[in-house]
């Protein structure tokens, strides 16, 4: 702050040096004017500016080292109190930004709540005339006709879930319901959901739960094993896919093992990124990018870790890891 202090009073420190060297150069060229005296009275007159300087400084950079100081928020509060007319026209300019700002973003979040409502009812009111669909499929004889529809009717139920539970994502600690949860329940139930597209692709289940109770959300749970499912099913062709849990430290373990495409090594690390697909299978129309990034979020919500291993060509095994009961105390507290 010194350097900028000197640097903003530059001029008027070359000035008043320069000053007082034409005073000198004066005395020096009229012989009437004794030199002596006259040095002795610039030495004593830039003695006294630098401490003048010195006092200045302080008072003047007090302001300006709040304003430094300050981090980047609309929080104004912590600014120094102005004392100079400048330091009062700057003051005024960054209140009337900052509160500016604030009715910006306040009508920006407000509208944004106001578009998330509207899309969440829109949401639920398309699940009326889907389940009606869905009932309409189920009466048709055409095996063939059947079976496609009945797979296009499953792909856009679960991308409007999968956009449900976007929009409730941020607000999931209020959604949380901790309890003994039945893993078997809520795989067969999603395995039963996701059955017209395994017979489509010839896909099988083997499954072994040598533990079959965990402590969690049902709901944010079924809704992890949902994403990992389709995941599987998607990449997926002719091939079991096998899920099986055990004990491990005192907490349980959840194996989602398939034989299908596996992923590149070079994108592992980025598969759990909001919007990634693939650089392998790039044009990939069919991937969102959003499945696994919201897995991982509702994992962290439950305090789940995820770890992923695959190769390429031969598949993919996540394992999920859930917490230990103890560890409960900190979700429930929330």
């Amino acid at each position: 702050m010194i350097g900028k202090y000197l640097v903003e009073r530059f001029s008027w420190i070359t000035f008043y040096i320069l000053l007082h060297l034409f005073i000198i150069f004066v005395a020096y060229l009229d012989s009437a004017i004794p030199l002596r005296p006259i040095l002795y009275i610039v030495f004593l007159s830039l003695l006294m500016f630098s401490m003048f300087l010195i006092f200045r400084y302080k008072k003047e950079t007090y302001f300006y080292k709040s304003l430094e100081a300050r981090e980047d928020n609309l929080d104004i509060t912590n600014i120094a109190e102005p004392e100079s007319p400048f330091e009062k026209i700057i003051e005024n300019s960054i209140f009337n930004q900052t509160e500016l700002l604030k009715k910006s973003a306040a009508i920006g979040q407000m509208t944004l709540e106001q578009e998330k409502d509207e899309l969440l009812s829109w949401i639920h009111e398309v699940k009326t005339p889907l389940t009606a669909m869905h009932l309409m499929i189920d009466r048709l004889d055409d095996g063939l006709l059947k079976s496609h529809l009945t797979y296009e009717w499953l792909r856009i139920h679960l991308l409007l879930d999968q956009q449900l539970h976007q929009r409730r994502m941020p607000f999931i600690e209020n959604d949380l319901y901790i309890e003994k949860t039945d893993l078997e329940t809520i795989i067969f139930d999603e395995i039963k959901t996701l059955r017209s597209w395994c017979i489509q692709k010839g896909i099988g289940f083997e499954i072994q739960l040598d533990v079959s109770e965990v402590l969690s959300d049902a709901k944010w749970l079924a809704f992890i094993m949902r994403q990992l499912l389709t995941n599987s099913i998607k990449y997926s062709e002719n091939a079991d896919i096998t899920i099986y849990s055990h004990e491990r430290a005192g907490q349980t373990v959840l194996e989602v093992q398939d034989f299908g495409r596996g992923i590149d090594p070079k994108d592992l690390s980025r598969i759990f990124d909001k919007g990634f697909t693939s650089t392998t299978n790039h044009r990939d129309s069919a991937a969102t990018g959003m499945g696994l990034y919201l897995t991982k979020n509702a994992a962290e919500s439950l305090f789940i870790s995820i770890d992923v291993k695959s190769e390429l060509g031969t598949g993919t095994t996540v394992t999920l890891t859930f917490p230990k009961r103890n560890d409960f105390v900190n979700i429930t507290s929330m």
